[in-house]
């Protein structure tokens, strides 16, 4: 097994009847579909539908509830029906040619379609349809040793402006979270009511904690939420979290698919705004079932068909690219080949690629990974202590934090502007590379960008001199300033100055320094180098 794990391929087959084939079966419509449109809440939480109608998505069939005497129908053909979905309409068994043909001759039946890529079975020609503010918490965190990875995708400015995740529901699909009901890295979590929800969506259990469980996804967890006084922090750690395990670290089956699918569509039900995934399907135990590379065009595997439809529901799905970069396929594994999906890849510390960072683009020819966050020795919790990993499993949730807190600060921006512009303010942007994408995460920059748009800023401009300076630091503002706090690359305050547009940095060490500056009209951020 590896260390850390990206698409948990392991040398580990399962025994798979030649005649049998997983499938799934598409129904045709929802006959009481009325009622939930009478009754959203009967299906969805308020939050789902509050981020709905901040967002302007509307609800659509999609949202209504499986017709379960479709589901009892094919039950009552002797199927074990373990996995469903709303979105897809429909549910996945194992079946036999024999089966099939019953499932066929079922009126409701609209198609069926192998998980397998070159099925033996005789299946119904397909038509199924295209895919169609919380208060501020304004905590001074010494990042300790995640303080390079912090700062490589420039997130303290988010932080320093009390935007830490406070209010923001995110979604971690992994593989299981042992130790993170009782490591002490995550208390802090436990101890704010920060963690809503989970469930195992493998083993149809709510126990995702059991210590059997791989761990990938406590380490996952652990980049974005895990704190320990002085010594880490993640890159979203006021954020709420729900956690759903969609993998079984022992095998690489197709019904994985599935299990992420249920997650996402109760990740929706419970009205999350983020969805984060380290992990990825290309190559399955079984090889009928193994994709191609001309297959990663954002639309032909189940997984990324339902990640397409989270993202229009309003969630923001982010993914791990891969880390295949120096094995045969060194591609990006699906979803992350969705366009819709926000794939990450890797760098390390100087901010090249990472060797193993999975190329892209998707055989459609579409960009990706879409940025980059630090992979290479990256820092996140595990149990009691700190754990130093590598893989793009490490960049996605270091990125995905950095979401959320822009999420928080700007929670009715409509969710392509916001991949467009974290595209856009990247490092290489507009250019890109196959391993990097536009380049590395620049959530300062975007946080800045959007600032300096709004009416607030155009009336009430301030300015800083001079930067880089030696001896004194000057604020140009036109407005009166109450207060001004003083922060070292560490987040932690050195001084707070008040009705003063000047002040002394004689003595200060040289490196980056952050000012808070209150005025009568509102806060601003600016950041000096001092020589």
């Amino acid at each position: 097994m590896k260390k850390y794990l990206f698409a948990l391929a392991l040398g580990i087959s399962v025994s798979v009847s030649a005649q049998t084939e997983l499938v799934f079966v598409y129904f045709n419509g929802k006959p009481n579909k009325a009622a939930f449109y009478a009754n959203p809440l009967s299906e969805l939480t308020q939050k789902s539908l509050n981020r709905r109608t901040a967002l302007g998505v509307g609800l659509n069939d999609q949202d209504a509830p499986l017709e379960n005497t479709y589901v009892q129908a094919i039950q009552n053909l002797g199927l074990t029906v373990t996995d469903k979905s709303k979105w897809l309409n429909g549910v996945a068994v194992n079946v036999n040619q024999a089966q099939v043909n019953q499932i066929k001759a079922l009126p409701f039946v609209q198609s069926v379609e192998s998980f397998a890529k070159n099925s033996s079975l005789t299946l119904k020609v397909q038509n199924q349809n295209k895919f169609q503010e919380f208060q501020n918490i304004n905590t001074v965190f010494n990042y300790g040793s995640g303080l390079d990875q912090i700062d490589q995708i420039n997130l303290k400015p988010l932080h320093l402006a009390g935007y830490t995740g406070t209010g923001i529901a995110v979604a971690v699909i992994d593989s299981g979270f042992p130790s993170v009901d009782n490591g002490t890295t995550f208390s802090r979590l436990w101890t704010n009511n920060q963690i809503k929800a989970g469930y195992d969506f493998v083993a149809k259990t709510s126990n995702i904690y059991e210590p059997t469980l791989n761990a990938h996804g406590t380490l996952v967890l652990g980049a974005i939420a895990g704190y320990v006084q002085d010594v880490f922090v993640g890159s979203a750690p006021d954020a709420n979290f729900y956690l759903y395990r969609s993998e079984n670290a022992s095998v690489e089956i197709p019904e994985e698919e599935m299990y992420w699918i249920e997650a996402a569509e109760e990740a929706d039900r419970q009205g999350v705004d983020l969805i984060t995934t380290s992990l990825g399907y290309a190559l399955f135990d079984d090889p009928k079932y193994s994709y191609t590379y001309s297959q990663m065009n954002g639309s032909t595997s189940f997984i990324a068909r339902g990640a397409e439809i989270a993202v229009n529901k309003g969630i923001f799905v982010l993914f791990a690219a891969g880390n295949s970069g120096t094995q045969p396929w060194h591609y990006m594994t699906t979803p992350a080949d969705n366009t819709k999906v926000f794939s990450i890849g890797s760098v390390d510390e100087t901010g090249a690629s990472s060797p193993f960072s999975s190329y892209g683009p998707n055989s459609a020819g579409a960009i990706k990974p879409d940025a980059s966050a630090r992979g290479t020795a990256s820092v996140t919790v595990n149990g009691s202590t700190t754990a130093t990993v590598t893989g793009t499993s490490i960049a996605a949730p270091i990125a995905a934090g950095g979401v959320a807190c822009l999420i928080q600060a700007f929670p009715t921006m409509n969710r392509d502007t916001m991949r467009n512009s974290l595209r856009s303010s990247a490092s290489l942007a507009p250019s890109h590379t196959d391993q990097m994408g536009y380049g590395i995460l620049n959530f300062g920059s975007f946080f800045n960008a959007v600032l300096n748009t709004s009416e607030l800023v155009k009336k009430n401009k301030l300015a800083i001199f001079p930067n880089p300076t030696k001896e004194i630091v000057n604020i140009v503002s036109e407005k009166e300033i109450l207060t001004v706090q003083i922060y070292d690359n560490l987040g932690r305050i050195i001084s707070t100055e008040k009705n003063k547009k000047s002040f002394k940095v004689s003595d200060f060490a040289k490196g980056t320094y952050y000012l808070k500056i209150q005025t009568k009209d509102g806060i601003f951020y600016e950041k000096f180098l001092k020589e």
